[in-house]
């Protein structure tokens, strides 16, 4: 709002901090800034801060949501990109930086389960030569995508990789992807907002968090090219169990742990495509079908 506005007095800002701290935001006088920022006009700001206290979170109040150097859209009902995907994120883009030869001017790159596309943002931000698509079964997360991932992005509905077009079967130089990895049983740890505000099938994996994680394994096979790699953001807790589930045959595996301790990227490298390829845990050909 414009400088000098009636609402904008110490007084006035004082109850507003306090009405942010009262609804349990931690850092309230950011918040209010945020919030300040992100308003028309007092009205505006008056139904951003009753919004925010009701418990909405602050990224769907405001409409977008700060990550690394990008200001991406989101909204209501929509899951908000964390900022402990950034690692996920770094590291795509040096995947897709990395995939681009003589040989291949324009790699192809795939955001799986991208809800809004923080990753085909960072990408197109990045490595702007790269061929972009995202896939999500949310028609509503897909909305946001579009406007995040670049104009030439294509934007495709479809439970895992089976909304992407076929002809990038055996294509794909780096597909990345944060999967729904909570676990339903600790769904209770969870803060508010997003078991209130943010679809559940955005956040929850099964009961050990990894049924979409196996899923993107086994469905990448058929999908990455020789070489091709997949990168996905898990718990650190969950890595073992994860690696049980893949065929050395198929990848070769590296992780990378962020600094919070708390998360891992799995990096996993397509070994040459020689069908059929069976996964441990599935025993599906390289096209996903029973063999």
């Amino acid at each position: 709002m414009a400088q000098g506005d009636a609402h904008t007095d110490d007084r006035d800002e004082d109850l507003v901090v306090t009405s942010l701290r009262r609804a349990g935001c931690v850092f309230a006088e950011d918040e209010a800034r945020i919030l300040r920022e992100a308003a028309v006009s007092a009205v505006h700001f008056e139904e951003l801060l009753a919004a925010r206290t009701a418990g909405a979170p602050l990224e769907h109040v405001v409409g977008h949501v700060e990550f690394g150097r990008l200001r991406l859209q989101v909204g209501p009902g929509v899951f908000v990109p964390r900022q402990r995907t950034l690692l996920l994120a770094e590291l795509t883009v040096h995947a897709v930086q990395a995939a681009r030869s003589s040989d291949t001017p324009t790699p192809v790159f795939v955001e799986a389960f991208s809800g809004v596309a923080p990753l085909a943002a960072s990408v197109h931000a990045a490595a702007p030569q790269a061929e972009i698509h995202v896939t999500d079964i949310d028609e509503q997360a897909l909305a946001f995508a579009r406007a995040n991932a670049g104009a030439d992005a294509g934007v495709h509905r479809g439970d895992v990789l089976a909304g992407l077009p076929h002809r990038l079967r055996g294509t794909v130089a780096v597909i990345a992807a944060v999967p729904p990895y909570v676990p339903v049983p600790h769904a209770s740890l969870l803060p508010r907002e997003a078991r209130d505000h943010e679809p559940s099938a955005a956040l929850f994996g099964g009961d050990d968090g990894l049924a979409h994680a196996r899923a993107l394994i086994e469905q990448s096979v058929a999908w990455l090219r020789a070489g091709g790699r997949l990168l996905m953001e898990l718990h650190a807790g969950q890595l073992d169990e994860a690696l049980r589930t893949i065929d050395l045959e198929v990848f070769s595996i590296a992780h990378h742990l962020a600094d919070d301790g708390q998360t891992v990227v799995l990096d996993l490298t397509a070994a040459a495509r020689t069908c059929p390829i069976r996964t441990r845990a599935t025993d599906r050909s390289c096209d996903g079908m029973p063999s």
